[in-house]
């Protein structure tokens, strides 16, 4: 009985930690309706608290699509002065046309994410990045981030001449030819998982291609992580060396974002 109830209140742990912060932030967040290609595009915005304008940062989700976790990824940065605006790419692949939230299972978002066309992905991601660019309260510098098939967006929206202060890749796959590099002007900073040698080995060949053409890469690999640190470090049953990743994870990415936006 008591293991099946302390494994009982792990499992309520994992499930409602984001969703408590996100019912505590003292943050304003809210939901918007963008307009790209004709279609409507829904992202969610935290605004931090602040005095001046602040920097925005674009935060693209994992292939599970726009989760209540990722959410709680904007939030944090908000309340590190950071406006941030996490898009919803998944937006009008819902069943009945709905977004994430309207998927049965994280398994039909995974299926949903397979069949965008990167065009309509880059083009939302624009929209994006120009919606929370213009903000009344944003002081038009922007950086990126992704997070699994997000990071590998990421990369993709940092060539593509959008204008970005930094990309931060988090476990995505790299570029492997020089058209995915040359676009790119600010640095690029890689976090990886030491056990996810699929994502891994794209990670030597994209920083051939960056030293090649100039550009900044500086990848970090921490020891005994998997795949997915950034947000299973933080579940109740974490492993040592996932729990340790994301803690380093974020430290290193806020002290990059404070030095990048002085």
């Amino acid at each position: 009985m008591l293991v099946a109830a302390l494994l009982l209140f792990a499992t309520a742990c994992t499930t409602t930690a984001p969703t408590a912060r996100l019912e505590s932030t003292p943050r304003h967040d809210e939901w918007v309706t963008i307009e790209s290609g004709g279609r409507p595009l829904h992202a969610y915005v935290v605004y931090p608290q602040v005095s001046r304008k602040a920097p925005a940062v674009l935060v693209i989700h994992e292939n599970r699509g726009l989760t209540d976790w990722v959410r709680t990824v904007a939030d944090r940065l908000a309340e590190n002065g950071y406006l941030a605006i996490a898009p919803d790419m998944l937006s009008g692949s819902a069943p009945n046309g709905g977004r994430t939230s309207d998927f049965p299972t994280s398994d039909a978002a995974r299926e949903a994410i397979s069949k965008l066309k990167l065009e309509q992905v880059h083009a939302d991601l624009a929209a994006a990045a120009q919606y929370v660019r213009t903000l009344p309260s944003a002081d038009g510098r922007l950086a990126v981030a992704g997070f699994c098939w997000g990071g590998s967006r990421a990369w993709e929206f940092a060539n593509r001449g959008e204008n970005v202060a930094a990309a931060f890749v988090f476990y995505g796959t790299g570029p492997r030819e020089e058209a995915g590099v040359t676009g790119i002007d600010g640095p690029v900073y890689g976090f990886y998982g030491g056990d996810d040698a699929r994502v891994n080995a794209t990670i030597e060949p994209s920083a051939a291609l960056m030293k090649q053409h100039g550009k900044s890469f500086d990848p970090v690999i921490y020891p005994g992580a998997g795949h997915a640190f950034m947000r299973l470090g933080e579940e109740a049953e974490a492993t040592p060396a996932n729990r340790t990743a994301r803690e380093e994870g974020w430290t290193r990415w806020l002290a990059a974002l404070k030095t990048l936006f002085r």
